[in-house]
């Protein structure tokens, strides 16, 4: 009796915690750049190897790549195909999908966070600025027009081993490796769609759908205890009979 009702009530837990992970990401369906999370649950075995219940090992993002969709900020962009934006904030390096910058007044691309973007630089004197497929951001002055930097993105061994540290932006970890820089616009390779940003890759059909899903299976556990904490009643009455 005492492990049915562990059982039921382990699942339970489960799908709590899978129902408030759904709810996040339905809560961020509208931000660009967003990823979506899943939970990974795993079968809780008594030392007899029996399955005595379920047990969360965590949430790891899904980095499935969103809808790409015209921007409407100056320096929006999205990276079509795999990898990050390496953002830095003095010594800190961070990764992100979400390509909304905008330009501060000392010439760098900063998104709401505060994070630049490593490695651009905007000059004063700019009128009008282009990243092409390639990375190279292209700058038009009363002068003419020149290459003044040339955009890397960041690829990831294994980003669903990233560290979330807020929002849409990540930090690598020893079991996600190190981020490796390469140049767009290469062959197969992830490209710049300069003026673009990447949608969440949360669907609220989808979510809606998970959601029903998790709250079924907790319905089912949450009979679960009540008939295993049932038969404990009627256990006990017969001892005392």
């Amino acid at each position: 009796m005492d492990r049915a009702l562990f059982a039921a009530a382990t699942g339970m837990a489960a799908q709590q915690q899978n129902l408030e992970t759904i709810a996040d990401n339905l809560a961020n369906a509208d931000v660009s750049g967003f990823k979506g999370s899943a939970e990974t649950f795993a079968a809780l075995a008594a030392p007899d190897r029996r399955a005595v219940g379920t047990i969360a090992l965590g949430t790891h993002p899904v980095f499935t790549q969103g809808k790409l969709e015209r921007g409407n900020g100056a320096f929006d962009m999205a990276i079509d195909g795999e990898g990050f934006f390496e953002l830095a904030r003095g010594h800190e390096r961070a990764y992100t999908r979400d390509g909304a910058f905008s330009r501060t007044a000392d010439g760098r691309l900063r998104n709401a966070e505060g994070w630049s973007l490593h490695g651009v630089r905007i000059p004063v004197d700019a009128l009008k600025v282009r990243v092409t497929d390639d990375g190279s951001v292209r700058v038009t002055t009363s002068k003419g027009t020149r290459v003044v930097a040339h955009l890397r993105l960041a690829l990831i061994p294994a980003p669903e081993r990233m560290q979330s540290i807020g929002g849409t932006i990540f930090r690598v970890t020893p079991q996600s490796g190190r981020a490796l820089l390469v140049a767009p616009g290469h062959g197969d390779g992830p490209r710049i769609r300069f003026g673009m940003l990447e949608r969440s890759n949360v669907t609220i059909i989808d979510a809606m759908m998970q959601i029903l899903t998790a709250q079924r299976a907790y319905e089912a556990n949450a009979k679960g205890v009540q008939a295993a904490d049932e038969m404990l009643r009627i256990a006990n009455n017969l001892q005392r009979g």
